[in-house]
């Protein structure tokens, strides 16, 4: 009775992860994650036969069924939303989706075509207790499948450690919960394993889930430059004094460097000085984001960069200016220009549902995020620049 309970809570955890995942699915949909969610169903349905399997004894009909979900559709479609989410080449792209076809369609005829030997008890069945060579072998090569797409796509994810190392680094994990998942259902499919595989497949159930929602939230690279030359003078020191450091792209001058040459320029024409305005620092905030995108994406990211731009114009009183740009040289670049009145309209855009909600659409889009920050030294804008960008 232990192994029909476990079959049952292993066929109801999966239908929900499934359900879940669908839901997600259907609110952003990626070709990576519709492959994700296909194997999630293949899964769930493999795992429904095993239950009146745990409970009856299996027959040709529900192991057939088992070894479909879970050994044929579950790694495969997993490793090819894999290759889809980490490959960014459209030519290896294309010839997964060849391969994955091909490796659909003739192990699916094998095995439900081929006949079957031996006894079946209650038990996960292992795959060479019943199939003979033929079958076996196209089971296997759809592993092997698996295990190279699944590979190689981490090797492409490793490259770009140098680069962008957060994204590279989240991908790793994402891809490496993926390859637990397929490994699982491989073993499981395979060998059976009785209650054990019952307790694997829960975690393959897992980690699916888990490298799915790890998917939909990428890190965002930060990249702060610094450096440059000093301002006024000639060479100067290159260490420099970190307090003269404005944190963007060079070093801020002096106060008192700023006021002697103002003495200067004035001293001829005037007997007495001009009244000095009181420094203030500028609490305004810029942002600047780079995103790279896949191929073919940039119009699904525009359709998005629309929408959250129109709602920040109506929800967000404290951005100034939120305009998304595009670049003619680089048509894969998107550029993201954005001005806050202080520090804490910027956390308090960052909360924003509608922003959240952008991050999540457009993560399947996005190869690429530099975010450079800004604090405002000098500006000059026509009185007419905001109601043009952001009409309110």
């Amino acid at each position: 009775m232990v192994g029909v309970g476990l079959a049952f809570v292993c066929a109801l955890v999966a239908w929900s992860a499934a359900a879940a995942l669908i839901a997600r699915s259907y609110r952003d949909p990626r070709l990576h994650t519709g492959a994700w969610v296909a194997s999630a169903v293949c899964v769930a349905i493999g795992l429904s036969a095993a239950f009146p399997g745990a409970l009856l004894e299996f027959s040709a009909l529900t192991f057939r069924v088992f070894q479909i979900g879970v050994g044929l559709f579950g790694p495969l479609l997993l490793a090819w939303g894999v290759v889809e989410y980490a490959v960014a080449s459209p030519r290896a792209r294309f010839g997964t989706r060849l391969v994955v076809t091909t490796l659909g369609i003739v192990p699916l005829v094998v095995l439900v075509m081929d006949r079957l030997r031996g006894q079946f008890d209650a038990g996960y069945p292992a795959m060479a207790d019943h199939y003979d060579i033929i079958p076996r072998g196209a089971l296997l090569l759809v592993h092997v499948f698996a295990a190279v797409a699944i590979g190689a796509s981490a090797v492409v994810a490793g490259l770009a450690m140098r680069e962008r190392p957060r994204t590279a680094q989240h991908r790793l994990s994402v891809i490496g919960l993926f390859a637990l998942a397929a490994l699982l259902e491989i073993l499981v499919s395979r060998f059976g394993l009785g209650s054990m595989g019952q307790v694997l497949m829960l975690g393959a159930v897992a980690a699916l889930w888990a490298a799915f929602m790890r998917a939909q939230n990428p890190p965002r690279e930060r990249t702060r430059r610094r450096g440059g030359r000093r301002r006024g003078g000639d060479g100067g020191d290159p260490g420099g004094d970190p307090e003269e450091d404005d944190g963007v792209f060079g070093r801020r001058r002096k106060a008192d460097d700023f006021e002697d040459d103002y003495d200067d320029r004035y001293d001829d024409d005037f007997d007495e000085e001009p009244a000095a305005a009181p420094s203030r620092p500028s609490r305004l905030r810029g942002i600047i984001t780079i995103y790279t995108l896949a191929e073919g994406r940039g119009d699904q990211f525009d359709d998005h960069a629309d929408e959250v731009v129109e709602a920040v114009s109506r929800r967000e009183p404290d951005t100034l200016l939120f305009a998304c740009h595009t670049v003619p040289s680089a048509p894969q670049q998107r550029i993201v220009y954005a001005i806050y009145r202080d520090q804490l309209a910027h956390e308090e855009h960052e909360q924003q549902p509608h922003v959240a909600e952008f991050s999540r659409r457009t993560s399947g889009s996005v190869v690429a995020t530099n975010v450079i920050e800004l604090a405002l030294s000098g500006a000059s804008a026509n009185d007419n620049l905001a109601s043009m960008l952001m009409p309110r």
